[in-house]
């Protein structure tokens, strides 16, 4: 099969499609014919160098495609069935996976990352990573969502507990969990303010149902936030920005309130006074992707419709750098999807 892969770290020109042999179906896994696959920033962190990738190395984390073939253990699934594959691996036998906090599992990774991923044309997959799909639902679109879906839910409704009526303040309307939490964020009823750097992205984002937006090139976020809210400020930010970011975050937040980061685009060196995190008693929480029960829940509202995927652009997976140079450009609004 072709698969793009790097034998080595580096820029978009470490990307090779090449030839790779066909994956070898164990008894309990399901054999996907990859029709789409979508880009995360986590592909050009990994590309770039990340502990643990061993070479050459399969990027890919958002499968979508075709059952192909089914081994001998496998049971509700058939040839030719529209399917996702879950955008992570773990054991499924530690007390935290067989207590359904997989996320915690000592041998959870995401796909892409610690395995090799979906750049490629086969993807061998155990029986309980591979979801069904509806005909409604195009590969590039169901492509668009497992990993970002999953990681926004898990900060918003796992960890920061989120209520109706809450103002809630997503950084990065553009990236992929800012899209996903905008969308989460409405559907329980919570007052979304986002932030976006063009107006092309704050009118995407409005349409995406974001109630207020903020330039966070032009604009001050607290102080806009202050205005917005009425000095109310904000229950809940959704950061994954990091380091240039955090300290408007904090002053976003209105005593009591949560701030839950899932990572650090900017930078990981965050500092602030202690003074105000125990005297506004914040509370500062982590997030890192989901579990499968989580999974589950928000591909229920993914499939009725009420959460979608977005799709900025489409690129043969023969032109996998390209895709790569576009996302590093951060001019897309949406998923990059790879067709192989």
């Amino acid at each position: 099969m072709k698969a793009v892969r790097f034998h080595e770290f580096g820029g978009p020109e470490a990307l090779q499609y090449e030839d790779v042999p066909d994956p070898q179906l164990r008894k309990d896994q399901v054999l996907v014919r990859v029709r789409a696959c979508a880009m995360n920033h986590l592909d050009l962190w990994v590309r770039k160098g990340l502990p643990g990738v061993k070479m050459p190395h399969i990027l890919g984390s958002d499968v979508a495609g075709e059952v192909v073939d089914l081994g001998e253990y496998v049971t509700g699934l058939q040839k030719g069935q529209r399917v996702i594959v879950a955008p992570m691996v773990f054991c499924g036998h530690c007390r935290h996976c067989v207590s359904g906090v997989q996320n915690m599992c000592r041998e959870f990774t995401v796909l892409g990352n610690g395995v090799d991923g979906g750049n490629c044309e086969l993807i061998a997959a155990r029986r309980d990573f591979v979801i069904p799909i509806p005909d409604s639902l195009s590969f590039e679109e169901a492509s668009a969502v497992p990993l970002v879906g999953l990681t926004a839910w898990h900060m918003l409704v796992t960890r920061a507990q989120i209520r109706p009526g809450q103002n809630v303040l997503v950084l990065g309307a553009n990236s992929g969990v800012g899209m996903a939490a905008i969308q989460i964020g409405k559907l329980f009823n919570a007052y979304v303010i986002a932030t976006a750097g063009d107006e092309h992205k704050i009118q995407r984002a409005r349409e995406l149902g974001a109630d207020e937006v903020i330039n966070h090139y032009t604009q001050k976020i607290s102080d806009e936030v202050k205005r917005i809210t009425g000095k109310q400020m904000c229950d809940i930010v959704i950061e994954h920005v990091g380091q240039a970011t955090w300290g408007e975050s904090m002053k976003s937040l209105k005593p009591g309130g949560t701030i839950v980061t899932c990572g650090a685009t900017s930078g990981p060196k965050a500092e602030f006074d202690l003074r105000v995190l125990f005297a506004k008693q914040l509370a500062f929480l982590g997030s890192y992707m989901g579990t499968m029960g989580e999974l589950h829940e928000v591909l229920k509202h993914v499939f009725s419709g009420r959460v979608k995927g977005i799709v900025d652009s489409t690129f043969p997976l023969s032109e996998a750098r390209a895709a790569h140079e576009r996302m590093e450009k951060s001019q897309m609004f949406g998923k990059i999807v790879l067709k192989p």
